[in-house]
């Protein structure tokens, strides 16, 4: 079953795209896997203290992109392909990276610049 133990609401963003975020960085991070069943709408609404209109959107979301198998009566499953988790990889990668960019580039930090400290920094950590 999907946890969502260490799920928590953040201000200024919509709770269904917070639970699709979760379950998308739970797929990146190894820790939900293909065939494994999500909690029933009502029951994560309930965890969540959320209205279950806003679970189902997520749900719903998650089903369009063909991340979630639901059928009518029966449990909601993910559904992975390793394309789905590379493009799901990629998703969450590409925004992190465009905060960042942007924030840099507010900061009047030059590509060059940018570049040198992520590699001082990518390498200080290797050695921690």
């Amino acid at each position: 079953m999907v946890s969502f133990e260490r799920f928590v609401q953040q201000e200024g963003t919509p709770i269904y795209i917070q639970i699709i975020r979760h379950v998308k960085q739970g797929i990146v991070a190894g820790v939900i896997r293909d065939g494994e069943e999500m909690p029933s709408r009502r029951v994560l609404s309930a965890m969540l203290g959320v209205n279950p209109n806003t679970v189902q959107k997520a749900y719903r979301m998650l089903e369009e992109e063909g991340l979630l198998a639901s059928h009518t009566g029966a449990k909601s499953c993910i559904s992975l392909t390793e394309g789905q988790v590379q493009a799901v990889r990629r998703e969450l990668l590409e925004g992190v990276v465009q905060t960042l960019v942007g924030t840099l580039r507010e900061m009047g930090v030059d590509r060059e610049e940018a570049a040198a400290l992520l590699q001082e920094l990518w390498d200080k950590e290797g050695e921690g």
